[in-house]
């Protein structure tokens, strides 16, 4: 990782390029105006980009291990960096490349060999459209932000009584529950994406150093909201028998980076110790439900950091089960030092609206939905789910599924 010092500019540029050369002259041509940072690899530059939320990147396209697509995809997957304009560097005359650049989000290309003046301008045009939205931002009226926030503050609040309203009605059966809930989830996607849209679009613009806390409680209880409103439907799919799993092949590295990344962000907010250990037998690509199996795992995490107390330990290892010439069987467990869970409460760990503890979830928050939940996702995909544990010493859920190989 390169960080190049000198005179204090008021805009950053950030070069990812393998290329000792190209980081050199690209810093010459730059450095006088701008403040340069370098990077020689994708989890590098991912990491200076983080750091210093550069205004514009320059991007090479071929790279080794990690190439320029990967890169960018990763960055437009990232609240912090999506925003920020990427510039491709790329030898490539290819008119395919150019366009699946462009796709993922590229602002604009700069063919190899590059010209001192066509680096200038591009980077220039894009910190000027940086710049100007940054003065729109700060234009904005501060009066106008509160009242955004109140509305948004009222129209949560407002969900959630109703919410609550819905489940105390939804409790006369079974069947007219599920049919509710599934309705009622429907009905509430999309008032909570208007506001949760609404929210970013308010950060974008600028947020009051006093208003800030308040924003980032509505967007974290938004997106538990959201994120319950999900499982529910998922739930609801199931009790009609509608529910059914992806089958698309995807990138089996990019599930885990995702899942792993939220991982650590989380862990180290509670000051735990996060490792993990992917085995490296298991096939690059598989088909099956993406979305689905990050969800299981999500959920398992979700729940091993909010019942380890703060310096615990906790661990992901995946490993290839099995595997022929069609098929592959992966075995995830999730494992850490937290309360732990009673013989007797494990019974009802994975029923459907019930918990395990009542007490435990009171202290630290949820309903019950994901276990059983997860339950029902892993058997659909022709696997189980079983937890081993003991009260004071923590917690082991360790699932297992069978997905395709191409």
């Amino acid at each position: 990782m390169n960080e190049t010092p000198g005179k204090k500019h008021s805009n950053i540029v950030l070069i990812i390029d393998d290329e000792t050369a190209n980081i050199i002259a690209l810093t010459d041509i730059l450095s006088p105006e701008y403040d340069v940072f370098a990077a020689k690899n994708g989890p590098d530059a991912i990491a200076l980009a983080e750091k210093h939320s550069p205004d514009v990147i320059l991007l090479d396209v071929l790279m080794p291990e990690m190439d320029g697509y990967e890169v960018i995809s990763t960055l437009k997957n990232m609240e912090k960096t999506r925003d920020i304009p990427v510039i491709f560097i790329t030898g490539l005359d290819n008119i395919d490349a150019e366009k699946k650049g462009l796709s993922l989000g590229a602002a604009d290309y700069i063919p190899k060999p590059f010209s001192p003046d066509i680096v200038k301008l591009r980077v220039q045009i894009q910190i000027k459209l940086v710049n100007h939205i940054r003065t729109i931002k700060e234009r904005d009226e501060m009066e106008r932000q509160l009242n955004i926030i109140r509305d948004l503050e009222a129209g949560l609040i407002a969900a959630k009584e109703q919410a609550e309203h819905n489940r105390e009605i939804a409790e006369h059966s079974n069947r007219a529950k599920s049919e509710f809930l599934s309705r009622m989830s429907h009905e509430m996607r999309t008032p909570m994406n208007a506001i949760m849209g609404l929210l970013q679009l308010v950060k974008m613009h600028g947020v009051p150093d006093a208003s800030k806390e308040y924003i980032d409680e509505i967007d974290e209880n938004s997106a538990k909201l959201l994120e319950l409103i999900d499982n529910v439907l998922d739930i609801s799919g199931m009790e009609y028998g509608v529910f059914k799993l992806a089958h698309e092949p995807f990138r089996v590295i990019s599930m885990f980076r995702e899942e792993l990344e939220i991982a650590k962000f989380n862990t180290s907010q509670r000051n735990q110790s996060f490792t993990s250990t992917l085995d490296p037998s298991i096939p690059p690509v598989l088909i099956g439900d993406f979305k689905h199996l990050k969800q299981v795992m999500g959920n398992l995490l979700a729940n091993a950091v909010k019942f380890t107390p703060e310096l615990g330990n906790i661990s992901l290892n995946a490993l290839l089960l099995q595997s022929d010439s069609k098929k592959a069987t992966l075995q995830i467990s999730v494992e850490d030092d937290g309360i732990g869970i009673s013989e007797e409460h494990q019974k009802s760990l994975f029923t459907i609206f019930e918990q395990a503890d009542g007490s435990s979830t009171r202290k630290h928050g949820g309903i019950g939905i994901g276990l059983a939940l997860s339950k029902r996702i892993v058997e659909k995909m022709g696997g189980d789910i079983r937890v081993e544990s003991e009260p004071g010493k923590g917690s082991k859920f360790t699932f297992t599924c069978v997905l395709d190989i191409p």
